[in-house]
């Protein structure tokens, strides 16, 4: 099966929140690289990079000027989901990646959200995947029960 979700880090620090979001694809069956390439210091890899992949879905996980998510939007119509990654500059990486120009849009998450990075990439593929669909059924299902269940024993 052809990789569906491309995880680009912008550097190998970034790799624990590229992790947190390749363990939920994990869990979807869902078929993903993880690959470290520079908006700034490897702009010829990563433009061949998006060029030429399979994928359906971009996740762009970066920290400090986090240019990498519209890097990547820049050269693709495809869906970039940006993950900012908490560091000395929070609000730095925050605003690169959710403030984009019109045109060209990244969906942002939350810093260090790599899981919800791969649930959105997941609902964006469950659109023309009913098997997907369905497991994202399940994963609602089973957080209403974790709720549901800790409220039950709050006062235990």
């Amino acid at each position: 099966m052809p990789v569906e979700v491309l995880i680009v880090l912008g550097s190998k620090t970034d790799s624990e929140v590229g992790k947190k979001a390749g363990a939920l694809l994990d869990e979807f069956g869902v078929e993903h690289e993880m690959v470290v390439a520079s908006a700034h210091r490897t702009p010829d890899l990563l433009r061949d990079l998006i060029r030429n992949t399979p994928a359906k879905v971009f996740i762009a996980v970066a920290g400090l000027s986090a240019a990498l998510p519209g890097t990547i939007a820049a050269h693709t119509t495809k869906p970039v989901i940006g993950v900012p990654v908490s560091g000395k500059l929070n609000l730095d990486a925050i605003l690169s990646v959710s403030q984009m120009p019109p045109g060209v849009p990244v969906a942002a998450v939350g810093l260090d959200r790599g899981e919800n990075a791969a649930i959105l990439a997941v609902e964006m593929l469950a659109l023309h995947d009913e098997r997907l669909a369905e497991k994202l059924k399940d994963h609602r299902d089973a957080m209403k029960k974790w709720v549901l269940e800790d409220s039950r024993t709050l006062g235990e």
